[in-house]
């Protein structure tokens, strides 16, 4: 109960929160403990833990009211199933705004600029603010560090970070931020040491965005100043033309809570389909016959070949595609609709390998692999937290 050397993880979701216990092993973070909360704020929660091999060794359904909540209870499991008092807290924060923008320890002042950031990301920043704080209650004296979303995305050029809009708004803040960078991280981290020169990475889930690598470093990203950018994700209408919410706000008399709700909860796959945001229920519908979920699966394909062929202009030609997150990594026919799109950059699927989730999907004659790869936003937060401990 008391190696010095264990470094617990948070990496809380809009319904859900991810944690893991790690310890150093040889240089590499080893998870002793992995768990996750899931449908927080709904009647029907549930809390699975796994061991260091994988092995389920906890499974609960349980309410979770909020991400509190979720958080007391996995750490009260994970203390009845032996794991250790932590040496250090890591927190994956999605938005830092203008001033926070690498991974750092978490002190008064830094929880001061989080507080006056809240507004670049209402719907992020109070929920992580107010589980920083339950973790402090919690576990009082440990050292706790933020990793930020948006630290990855700080390399990429001005000419891509900035937004075309006036000095006055710029200089309040407003570029492009870029998120999903832990996510991103772990991907690049999974290639060294042979990371190629020109490398697009798609992570795709509920929130669903991609990358332009140059040698590993982030030089474009589709989300912007908000997760709400770029391609459609779930329930996110992705890049929309401004006039569509003038033309809301004049002729349905809508303001700025309806309109959040509107392009963040109410759109993209769930708003085309007419009710589900769940990829493996919109394949299954467009199968059978369902127009609505079809056109929502093609609408999401269509964006993604879309963004990766503006991205190998970025980078004059594209030697990888990785695909990653919840959608990429389990469904075939979204990554057969993207790839069916991108013959012209050499990229030839093959069916068979495809179907199988292969770590390879493409044939032997591609000119361009693609790549299935999964993400492991867990342990780069350990990795981080680690570091940032000991610098």
């Amino acid at each position: 109960m008391s190696d010095p050397g264990a470094v617990l993880v948070i990496n809380s979701g809009s319904s859900s929160l991810k944690f893991g216990l790690y310890t150093e092993q040889r240089g590499q973070e080893v998870a002793r403990f992995k768990g996750s909360a899931t449908r927080i704020g709904s009647e029907q929660g549930r809390l699975v833990v796994k061991d260091g091999t994988g092995k389920q060794v906890r499974a609960v359904d349980v309410r979770h009211p909020s991400q509190e909540d979720a958080f007391r209870e996995a750490v009260r499991h994970l203390e009845e199933l032996g794991g250790e008092r932590p040496r250090a807290i890591g927190h994956r924060v999605v938005h830092g705004g203008p001033r926070l923008r690498e991974h750092q320890a978490l002190t008064p002042e830094v929880m001061k600029a989080l507080e006056e950031a809240t507004h670049f990301a209402p719907l992020h920043i109070p929920p992580a603010l107010r589980l920083i704080r339950a973790t402090e209650r919690h576990y009082p004296g440990v050292p706790q560090f933020v990793c930020f979303d948006t630290a990855f995305h700080a390399t990429m050029p001005e000419v891509a970070s900035t937004l075309p809009l006036p000095r006055s708004v710029r200089e309040q803040g407003v570029q492009r931020y870029g998120f999903h960078g832990l996510s991103y991280e772990s991907i690049v981290a999974r290639l060294v040491p042979e990371v190629p020169t020109r490398t697009v990475v798609a992570h795709l889930g509920n929130g669903a965005s991609l990358v332009a690598l140059e040698r590993g470093r982030s030089v474009d990203t589709s989300m912007g100043f908000t997760p709400t950018g770029g391609i459609p994700s779930g329930t996110r209408t992705g890049d929309l033309d401004p006039g569509v919410l003038l033309f809301l706000m004049r002729t349905d008399g809508m303001n700025a809570q309806a309109l959040e709700t509107l392009v963040n909860h109410d759109a993209g796959l769930r708003g085309l389909s007419d009710g589900t945001s769940d990829m493996q229920a919109l394949t299954r519908d467009a199968a059978a016959g369902n127009a609505a979920a079809a056109l929502a699966v093609d609408v999401f394909t269509r964006g993604i070949a879309k963004t990766v062929g503006a991205y190998a202009a970025v980078l004059g030609g594209l030697d990888l595609l990785v695909f990653t997150g919840g959608i990429g990594e389990n469904s075939a026919r979204v990554r057969e609709g993207v790839c069916a799109r991108l013959d012209y950059l050499g990229v030839q699927l093959d069916a068979p390998r495809n179907e199988a989730s292969a770590e390879v999907i493409t044939t032997d004659a591609s000119s361009c692999p693609v790549r299935v790869l999964p993400s492991d936003e867990e342990v780069q937060l350990a990795r981080h937290t680690r570091r940032l401990l000991h610098d």
